[in-house]
């Protein structure tokens, strides 16, 4: 039996937070291209979330809300390309140290090592699970308790 599961609030960029990023981003079509109009950056920021957050694969996203996998994907090749999401990680953690402060006199990091059987290619032999697909999540916290960094899978800090 399959359980349906409401995620709507996993992948949800607020207003607020999405205002810093999209300068990066720049237009999302130059002006006077031919063609489709192009899909807005949110609408693949916001998708790129959902893979990560639902560990979902690229094909299973939900067209309803997304665009077409395989553009959401070439998006995201072209924006790491790019070290957009080190700039965007980078301005958002200044913003946060700015107005409500990091504390970096003390930090405390954890992790956790996850069963990844649909994993791809960003995923190993789990050193715990008799080497089965697995990946590793980190977490560093400020003295606050306030999430600082959150690595992917593989626990790389940008």
């Amino acid at each position: 039996m399959v359980t349906k599961t409401e995620v709507e609030t996993v992948w949800r960029v607020p207003d607020d937070l999405w205002s810093f990023i999209p300068v990066l981003f720049g237009p999302d079509k130059s002006p006077g291209t031919p063609g489709r109009p192009a899909t807005p950056a949110r609408v693949i920021f916001e998708a790129v979330v959902y893979v990560l957050r639902t560990g979902c694969q690229w094909q299973a996203l939900p067209r309803q809300h997304f665009a077409p996998p395989s553009t959401v994907h070439g998006r995201y090749r072209q924006w790491v390309k790019e070290g957009l999401f080190e700039q965007a990680w980078r301005m958002l953690l200044e913003y946060t140290d700015a107005t409500l402060g990091i504390g970096w006199k003390w930090q405390a990091m954890d992790g956790a090592i996850t069963k990844a059987p649909l994993g791809g290619e960003d995923t190993g032999p789990s050193p715990v699970d008799r080497a089965k697909s697995g990946a590793k999540r980190s977490i560093l916290t400020d003295e606050r308790c306030r999430a600082a960094l959150d690595c992917g899978d593989r626990g790389e800090h940008p």
